[in-house]
Formats: structure tokens, sequence, C-alpha cells
């Protein structure tokens, strides 16, 4: 009987050995054993990253001839009013040119635009991150602000050979200063406790007391440019909801993120032309 019993606490005793083990172990260990961990493991995810997008192009290539020539004229119309787009930006950046020489503002840093592709996204209790698939080989780097269409994604965590980790402005790791639109006073942006399948959301606190956000007068919530990290003016979210803070002094928020976040499949890493 006692044999029996000892058989099937065997495995038990093998893992708390193990933990112990591994607890006992240098720091600088491991730390390799993990480095060493996610290398091996990046290819694989690359490479079923680059699967998908193989698939995706055969379905696409399955597609019946008519369905083809009424996507092409969707393209052309679009190709359209983005080349009214385009000519209106330039337009709008000469303005915004001319005004700063005029006003004699001071310019912002200057950053390289690097589209990279999502090649998984953590959205569990643990995590709440985007792996992209561009590292070290394209020059990538710590700290490095990654945004979207609709604004700020995160911020780049991880650099390794091949991949990336971005901390996506939903977790609460990620604190920066932001302003309401319209507004110059900073206050404190911080993502909320995200489930992991509910709508991303982010707090605000020490937002002044004449300011009032609610679910039909939504605040749109921007970056404030302190820090050096983020360019000002990127939309963060959209403040739904405002109170009195505990202090009395100050207002705390609920930011509504961008509900996007949960299904990029491309984004932008803003790596900055002169890091120091």
């Amino acid at each position: 009987m006692s044999l029996r019993r000892f058989d099937q606490a065997k495995p038990f005793v093998t893992l708390g050995i193990i933990v112990a083990v591994w607890l006992v172990l240098p720091a600088v260990f491991k730390s390799f054993v993990r480095v060493s961990f996610f290398e091996l493991e990046a290819p694989v995810e690359v490479a079923t990253s680059y699967a998908r997008d193989l698939q995706e192009y055969w379905a696409l290539r399955m597609h019946s001839n008519e369905a083809l020539v009424e996507a092409g004229r969707d393209l052309a119309r679009l190709n359209a009013a983005y080349e009214l787009r385009i000519q209106e930006n330039t337009a709008l950046r000469g303005e915004i040119e001319r005004l700063d020489a005029l006003m004699r503002l001071p310019t912002f840093i200057d950053y390289r635009s690097e589209p990279a592709r999502v090649v998984r996204r953590d959205f569990s209790g643990w995590w709440q991150r985007l792996i992209i698939r561009k590292g070290q080989n394209f020059r990538i780097t710590v700290g490095a602000p990654v945004v979207f269409t609709g604004g700020v994604v995160g911020r780049i965590t991880e650099v390794r050979a091949t991949t990336a980790v971005v901390e996506l402005i939903s977790s609460q790791n990620v604190r920066l200063a932001a302003v309401i639109e319209g507004d110059t006073r900073p206050i404190s942006f911080q993502g909320g406790l995200n489930t992991s399948f509910a709508p991303p959301k982010g707090v605000v606190e020490f937002m002044p007391l004449d300011i009032f956000a609610r679910p039909n007068a939504r605040k749109r919530l921007v970056t404030s440019g302190l820090g050096g990290v983020f360019p000002p003016g990127l939309t963060l979210g959209y403040v739904t909801h405002s109170e009195l803070g505990a202090d009395g002094l100050y207002q705390t928020g609920v930011v509504e993120l961008d509900p996007r976040l949960s299904s990029l499949t491309e984004v932008t890493v803003l790596v900055p032309l002169n890091p120091d």
C-alpha cells in the first residue's frame, strides 16, 4: 500500500524538486535560459505567421472573377479617396510648418516609421502584449512607441533577434502623462484591470475639476509629449466617466480604449532617429 502511495505522489515530488532547484539557481542563469527559450520559440512563431499569410493569399486566389472585379472597383475608389487625402495632408503639413516657423515652436524628436506584422497576441490576466515580426534585424529599440491608425498601441519592452514584444496601453504596467484635447494641463494615464474578453479600458488620475466626462460627452485623451517617449497629440482613448477623487482636489476617470487593439494585424513602430 505504501509503495502504491509513493508511486502516486512521485510526480508531485519530482515537480517540487524541480521548483526548488529553479529557485536556488542564480538570476544570471535564469535570464540566460529565458532568453534562449524565447529565441528558440521565435522561429516557430514567425513561421506560423508566414503560413497564416500564405493561407490568406490562397484563400483570396479562390475567389471568382466577378468578386475580383468588384474588389478592384472598390480598391480603385479607395485609391482615389486616398490620393485626395494625401493632397489635403500635404497642404495641411505645409500650413503647420509655416505656423511653426511663424510662432517659433520647438521641433519634436524625429522618428523612423517601421511597419511590422503582428505574430501573436496575449490578452490573458497576466499579459497585455503583442509580439511583432521585427526585432534587432530592423534596429527596433526598447522603449520605442508603437502606433496604428487609431492612435497609440503601446511601447516596445523586449527586443529579440527577429521579434519584439509590445506592451499595450491597456496593461497596468503602462503609465504616462496625457492631456485632454484642447487643454494643456497634464494628467496621469494608466492601463486598467482588463480581463481576457472585455473591452480594453484605462484610468486617469489628477484630472482637473472643471473637466467633466460622461458617456454622451466623451473627452478625447491624447499624449502630452512629456517624458520624451510618445510624440504629443496621439490618441490614447476617450474619457467616458469622471468622479471626484479621494483627496477632493482632482478627479479620476475611466478611459475607453480602441476596441481594435485586440484584433490588430499590422502596427507601426516609431524608432527614434536619435535615441540620445
